[in-house]
């Protein structure tokens, strides 16, 4: 044989030698997986439970088993004087059982590193412990709220025209990530037990900052008058003006000015106009007598020009703390000229009715009073009870009461606004206003002067009188409630300048009717005894102030109906 012949047996031994070692190690290797499969590695333990050799699936039963009681078990946990026992819900705290048993080695696997540590033996491992950090968040803050005490920043309080600062404290609070690592560490042991320590936290602003934000901003800005020039029309402010519309507040670790742009805006509105609107000129009882009040100026500005500015403005040195404003000034429609030259000056008529108690009767009538009262009428004006005291409703402050409706009585809202009615036409007929639109009552109401009376009903009935005077009028209302006395009293007084001394004169009774009687059963019955109708005229007779002479004389016709006697059954 030749050596080449030689060569080429030898190689194809060794070929064979080799592919024999691989298919042996590969036999041997599949052999070691199909014995492994999905098994945890002998010896192995989870949190003390032995799942080793054992399948995927029989493991997780025996790791949920084996820790069945410690996985709910209650952990007692202290932090400073509080002691709580915390479920692990409340904790945040539960155990993956799948990822314990995966990080065990409990699944299948080709890996030599794996299938060797399955026949080579297992480790003692932890449980996987899943952390909820909202729940834990929650209890760390609860504990942290009764064991604790949390740092206060300090601070600066502008009062007026003062400033009080707010000192800083250090705190003691429980360290969140401490308290996670010591839960989850006390978590699926025999006795859980956690200590917490408070450690002390220190404010993030503190003296220094305090200081710093006095002596940059808060001293200066008090040191001092402020102005703001409006189109030329200068207007001071003190500090006691401006300091509820400053303040500061933490930013970074410092305190910064801070500016409350709504109350600086108010501020400015009540010095300049409200709103920045006009205000028209008025006449008004002052000590009991008419005295013009004043109108203001508008001024429109836009609130950000102001706002912008201000805390730059505040802590300029003296003599630079002047703001020019951007404005246009406007001035009142109704001038204080146009209200002296209404010439409001003394009592031109006064006329007071009486009624009996009832509560209702003080709160509807004093409503409407109060409404109509301080009432200016320009000349040629009219005025209207409706339109000016509104729909009787409870939201305006009114509330049920007797009225007449269809000849008898019944209730509902605003009975008694009648009687203000009564007094003011009554008012208005003797200062010699022009009568627009009255009603007298259905039957006659002997509390009230017969034929010179009226009624109301919103969105049926008004009182209208016109000023055809030369001269303003005001109107002033007042009522004395009944409570605690034997009647009610209202009263209305006209003030202008005289302009018509007025008399009058009232006819005899006539036309007589007698009543009829109605017998009824609904639940709002009111009874009444029932009287007769008639009918009356009153003149109402014009003078000039201080002369004998009769201008013109006015006829008012009134025919009252009878009065129904009513049964309730």
């Amino acid at each position: 044989m030749t050596t080449d012949k030689r060569d080429r047996a030898g190689g194809r031994v060794v070929l064979l030698v080799v592919l024999g070692l691989a298919l042996l190690v590969a036999g041997g290797w599949a052999a070691a997986y199909a014995v492994a499969g999905d098994k945890v590695p002998r010896g192995t333990e989870v949190a003390s439970v032995d799942i080793g050799g054992r399948s995927r699936a029989d493991a997780l039963a025996a790791l949920e088993d084996g820790l069945a009681k410690r996985r709910n078990r209650t952990i007692t946990v202290t932090a400073g004087d509080v002691t709580e026992q915390v479920r692990p819900r409340e904790a945040g705290l539960s155990v993956d059982l799948a990822a314990s048993v995966d990080a065990a080695g409990g699944e299948r696997s080709w890996n030599p590193r794996r299938l060797w540590d399955y026949f080579t033996g297992g480790q003692d491992l932890d449980a996987v412990v899943e952390v909820d950090e909202a729940a834990v968040d929650k209890l760390v803050d609860r504990l942290g709220e009764q064991a604790g005490t949390p740092p206060r920043d300090g601070d600066l309080v502008f009062e007026g025209s003062s400033v009080r600062t707010v000192e800083p404290r250090a705190g003691e609070q429980i360290d969140r990530e401490e308290a996670v690592r010591a839960l989850e560490a006390a978590y699926l042991t025999d006795e859980p037990t956690v200590e917490l320590t408070l450690r002390r936290t220190a404010p993030e602003i503190d003296e220094k900052d305090v200081q710093a934000a006095l002596d940059e901003f808060a001293n200066p800005a008090l040191s001092g008058p402020v102005t703001l020039v409006f189109d030329g029309s200068p207007v001071t402010l003190a500090p006691g003006d401006f300091g509820p519309a400053l303040g500061v507040r933490a930013e970074g670790g410092e305190l910064v000015p801070d500016l409350d742009e709504e109350e600086l805006a108010r501020l400015v509105d009540d010095v300049v106009a409200d709103k920045g609107a006009p205000v028209d000129a008025s006449v008004a009882l002052v000590n009991g007598k008419p005295k013009v009040v004043p109108g203001k100026p508008g001024v429109a500005y836009d609130p950000a020009d102001v706002a912008d500015a201000f805390l730059s403005l505040v802590t300029r040195p003296s003599g630079e703390r002047e703001l020019e404003v951007q404005a246009r000034v406007a001035e009142p429609e109704f001038t204080t000229e146009d209200a002296r030259a209404l010439k409001i000056r003394e009592q031109v008529s006064s006329f007071t009715t009486y009624y009996p108690p009832a509560s209702y009767r003080d709160t509807n009538i004093g409503r409407a009073a109060e409404i109509v009262n301080g009432t200016v009428l320009k000349p040629g004006e009219t005025f209207s009870l409706n339109d000016t005291v509104g729909e009787r409703t409870i939201e305006n402050g009114f509330t049920a009461g007797t009225i007449i409706s269809d000849g008898i009585f019944k209730e509902d809202l605003g009975g008694g606004v009648s009687q203000m009615a009564t007094t003011l036409f009554n008012a208005a007929f003797f200062a010699g206003l022009e009568d627009v639109e009255h009603k007298p009552h259905s039957f006659y109401i002997d509390r009230y002067p017969v034929g010179r009376e009226a009624t109301v009903a919103w969105g049926a009935v008004d009182l209208r009188f016109r000023n055809d005077t030369p001269y303003g009028v005001l109107i002033e209302a007042e009522v004395i409630p009944s409570a605690g006395r034997s009647q009610g009293t209202a009263r209305v007084t006209m003030w202008s300048t005289k302009h018509w001394d007025i008399d009058t004169t009232t006819s005899d009774r006539y036309n007589f009717t007698s009543p009829g009687t109605r017998t009824l059963s609904t639940p709002d019955c009111y009874p009444n005894s029932g009287y007769g109708g008639f009918d009356v005229d009153v003149w109402r007779i014009f003078r000039k102030p201080g002369d004998d002479e009769v201008v013109r004389r006015e006829k008012f016709h009134t025919t009252y109906t009878p009065s129904d006697q009513v049964i309730c059954k």
